[in-house]
């Protein structure tokens, strides 16, 4: 298992079934995680690494505000159409602190093929990342929210950032109140795949990896 510490000044994990007012989830979900992920480390085939178990740990208590802006929607064509468009409120999270815990002990690889963890753990080797091929910004939720810092994360970070106390982290509970995607169809949200758990003040420990989601499309 390995903690990416993360830092972005501004963000916004969008619930699936938000409309005319956005609202975020606390955390980014299990789904944002991986598609992250995917991107620091320069893979575009969403399947290549399903199998991993990915949760996040939000540090601290971000602030949460609310704006006014333009949403597009697909009604007509041309898809530029200003019928397309049309403002709404969204809710935004600032100064956040996260930790993305991943574990690819049950992934299902190829013989030549490295795990998600290692390609993680490669991206941070000065000697080696070199060979990663990947474009554009690094960015977690939406592709304009772009992060400040990343690093593996080391439990010394617990006394220098004092967020023990108050870090959240979701973990399945087949009973749990909460909902967040694993898998989530950009196109019609068919196959969109949930898992249900709870967000409970967890602390900075490695949690266990049987409580956390794992990414599957099936």
């Amino acid at each position: 298992m390995i903690g990416i510490k993360v830092s972005l000044p501004i963000a916004s994990f969008r619930k699936g079934m938000a409309r005319e007012y956005l609202e975020t989830h606390e955390l980014p979900p299990p789904s944002t995680c991986y598609g992250f992920l995917l991107s620091l480390v320069g893979e575009t085939d969403r399947l290549a690494h399903t199998g991993v178990r990915i949760t996040a740990v939000v540090c601290g208590n971000p602030a949460i505000s609310v704006v006014l802006r333009t949403v597009w929607r697909v009604k007509k064509t041309p898809l530029g159409s200003s019928g397309n468009t049309r403002p709404d409120y969204q809710q935004l999270m600032t100064n956040i602190e996260l930790i993305i815990w991943l574990d690819s002990s049950g992934e299902i690889l190829d013989k030549e093929k490295m795990s998600l963890e290692d390609r993680v753990r490669q991206a941070f080797d000065p000697e080696r990342r070199g060979s990663i091929d990947r474009f554009s910004g690094l960015s977690l939720g939406e592709s304009t929210h772009l992060i400040n810092d990343i690093s593996i994360y080391h439990r010394a970070d617990d006394t220098e950032d004092n967020h023990s106390e108050s870090a959240k982290i979701f973990l399945l509970d087949k009973e749990g109140t909460t909902t967040l995607p694993v898998w989530v169809d950009h196109v019609g949200g068919e196959k969109t795949r949930y898992v249900t758990g709870n967000i409970i003040f967890g602390g900075l420990t490695p949690p266990d990896p049987k409580f956390m989601p794992i990414i599957d499309w099936q």
